[in-house]
């Protein structure tokens, strides 16, 4: 079991690393998040935040107030899913930031089971909603 419990912390830590790259590929200054979606030890999707297909990569304006139709980067992951012929029906989802409250809806809806990241969103109540609906959250802080 110990052993088991140890080469899921190496996976999950790999994954998180890759979640943390893939954010550096996002053009908002802000805030760099990235998603990676992993079901029965493949990836299936991934994303980072940004702008919606088709607009200007410019995720802030001149205030650097964020735009209203920036895609969070769960939710730009499920959608590619959406567009696949996979499904996200007990994968997890691996995150730099945690999820915020519409992003939650998201992940519930989609189907994913656990959720690990690694920094938290200023509100936790995304977080608190998982947990209720009884999907597994984790926290993993350091993951070099």
């Amino acid at each position: 079991m110990k052993k088991d419990l140890e080469k899921q912390l190496r996976y999950d830590k790999a994954y998180l690393k890759m979640a943390d790259s893939w954010a550096e590929l996002s053009h908002c200054q802000r805030k760099k998040v990235g998603a990676i979606i992993v079901k029965d030890g493949m990836i299936i999707s991934d994303g980072y935040n940004g702008t919606p297909a088709g607009f200007d990569n410019q995720c802030e304006n001149e205030k650097g107030e964020t735009h209203w139709y920036v895609l969070h980067a769960e939710a730009n992951a499920i959608l590619k899913v959406a567009k696949s012929t996979n499904n996200c029906k007990g994968a997890t989802l691996y995150l730099t930031l945690s999820p915020c409250k519409e992003c939650s809806k998201l992940i519930l809806q989609s189907g994913i089971q656990r959720v690990v990241f690694i920094n938290s969103y200023k509100d936790d109540a995304g977080i608190q909603f998982l947990k209720e609906a009884n999907i597994q959250v984790e926290q993993i802080l350091a993951f070099q």
